[in-house]
């Protein structure tokens, strides 16, 4: 994370004290003035409060690192005790057009690194080249039937993207020309923004700033690179290829490592992929195991049968030979279960198990109408129960083809009536 010095780092106001920013004395010792720099920066670094506390952190936490950055150094803070911070102000900055790293700073004060990560226990920072910042991922859901998941599915599909610009190496100008400062941030990369908050409420933010894209720098037209216009990335188009693991589930992420946007000085993010299982017509899944109710005659359930109950995801046929043996016939909502026939394991030639739920039915209406087959059927089939006994018996009408629709939605009639109000007569409260 490199922070120009002169334009990310904002300076501290005029009248601000130095001394009093670290909490020390205007004699202390350079110890001191480390020692308090650390104690400050640990409980000021934004990383470390809450979401709503974190502008605040970033403003004083700046502050507390410039204090540290000219207190530390003798040359500073001579010209500093001599001047105040307008020594430091443009045209008279007194050799700190520098930049400061304050991952480096951070490392030499608590020999730490990567962002104030190794304060939980981090040994030092490792010598080398730092690892650049990471790009955001970007994240998107993928519609997957269960057919896809049960089988595994391989596709390839165009992209565009953000590239860096391959004439000027990413620096959004021609080679040799100089960039100057963004007048609309003075060089910070960064600008003060209103952000709504409920009606009528309004916070100040800190945001990117549009012109310079938060380099803090703006190359003039006729120095600007002519392929990406000064963009620093080209938009480029790209066959991408995702590849859906069979057993694969609602929720999981297919993650396309780097082929995010590219910007400059950054690590590309990825393209994640969240599948979303689209509903099936025939098959139920939980977990590994499937479900699908499958339709049999009555004579099948009464029976047996011996046939192909149901056609499986992969195309294949399911047969099933259930003869009957024992005299037990099906029931509606019967469970059949296949062992083996659910869905696949990721990484593993396992499989759940499939459940057949059985429903049957019966025959249409003309199938009874010939006598000869309703005297064999009440041979045949078990003999109803005996009557209920009572003392009065009524019979009654009936409506053949109603259905539990109705159930609950009649209403209780009207409101009864006094009798004497029809002859024109009112009722009277009783005298207490």
């Amino acid at each position: 994370m490199l922070i120009s010095s002169e334009h990310h780092l904002e300076a501290p106001p005029n009248d601000i004290d130095l001394y009093e920013v670290l909490g020390i004395s205007r004699n202390a010792s350079k110890a001191e003035v480390k020692k308090a720099y650390h104690k400050a920066a640990l409980s000021s670094h934004p990383d470390k409060v809450g979401e709503s506390e974190r502008a605040d952190a970033e403003i004083k936490f700046k502050s507390v690192s410039k204090a540290y950055e000219i207190l530390s150094d003798d040359d500073k803070r001579e010209l500093y005790d001599a001047q105040g911070m307008s020594a430091f102000e443009a045209g008279n900055r007194g050799g700190m057009d520098g930049e400061v790293d304050l991952e480096d700073l951070l490392a030499q004060m608590f020999g730490m690194g990567g962002g104030m990560g190794g304060m939980n226990g981090g040994g030092p920072r490792p010598s080398g080249p730092r690892k650049p910042r990471r790009g955001e991922d970007e994240e998107h859901p993928y519609n997957v039937t269960l057919e896809e998941l049960y089988k595994g599915k391989t596709t390839k599909f165009a992209s565009k993207k953000n590239v860096i610009c391959s004439l000027c190496k990413g620096r959004g100008g021609k080679e040799k020309s100089k960039p100057r400062e963004c007048v609309a941030c003075h060089g910070r990369g960064m600008q003060q923004g209103l952000k709504s908050v409920g009606p009528g409420l309004v916070t100040q933010e800190t945001v990117i700033c549009r012109s310079c894209k938060g380099t803090g720098k703006i190359y003039r037209d006729k120095d600007r690179c002519k392929k990406c216009k000064g963009e620093r990335v080209v938009e480029e188009k790209k066959v991408l290829e995702i590849y859906i693991p069979r057993g694969s589930k609602e929720g999981d992420k297919i993650v396309l490592e780097g082929e995010a946007d590219q910007l400059p000085d950054q690590e590309p993010g990825s393209i994640i992929f969240s599948l979303v299982e689209t509903a099936h017509s025939t098959f139920r899944r939980a977990g590994p195991d499937l479900s699908a109710e499958v339709q049999i005659s009555l004579s099948e359930a009464l029976c047996g049968f011996s046939r192909t109950l149901i056609k499986h995801l992969d195309g294949r046929g399911i047969h099933i030979k259930h003869p009957q043996s024992d005299g037990e016939p099906l029931k509606p909502k019967s469970i059949i279960k296949v062992p083996g026939e659910g869905m696949p394991y990721k990484k593993s030639e396992l499989r759940g198990d499939l459940y057949l739920i059985i429903n049957f039915e019966f025959p249409d209406a003309n199938w009874l109408k010939q006598d000869h087959r309703m005297e064999k059927l009440k041979e045949l089939l078990p003999k109803p129960a005996d009557q209920i006994q009572t003392e009065t018996v009524d019979d009654v009408d009936y409506v053949k083809d109603a259905n539990i629709d109705g159930f609950g939605a009649g209403n209780e009639g009207d409101q009864w009536e006094d009798e004497d109000e029809e002859d024109g007569v009112q009722p009277q409260c009783a005298q207490q």
